[in-house]
Order: C-alpha cells, then sequence, then structure tokens
C-alpha cells in the first residue's frame, strides 16, 4: 500500500494535512492553512517538488 495524504482541520480551526507512510508513520505535517483549497495547493506542490528534492546533510 502506498502513503497517503490526510486533510483534517486542527483544534484552532485550522486546515492542515499530514503525509501518513504504508505502515501509517506521520512523515510530514503541513503548516496551518486558513482554507481547505490553501491546503491542496500545499500538497500539490509537495507532490510536484519531492522528486527532485536533493539530501543536504546540515
Amino acid at each position: 500500500m502506498a502513503g497517503k495524504f490526510e486533510l483534517y482541520v486542527d483544534e484552532s480551526g485550522n486546515h492542515r494535512f499530514r503525509l501518513k507512510a504504508s505502515n501509517g508513520a506521520i512523515v510530514v505535517t503541513g503548516d496551518p492553512e486558513e482554507s481547505r483549497e490553501q491546503c491542496l495547493k500545499s500538497i500539490e506542490s509537495l507532490r510536484k517538488l519531492a522528486p527532485y528534492a536533493q539530501l543536504q546533510e546540515v
């Protein structure tokens, strides 16, 4: 099974997302957004950019 994005509303009423791995572990949690649409835009940005992300050790 592939990972999945979950959309939810936090305690403050903000829209957020989390990306869960196939084993259920949360690997990414999105910043709070005022609207569901902005949250979906953040997910799409992550989907587009992740294949090109480089590893940088700090």
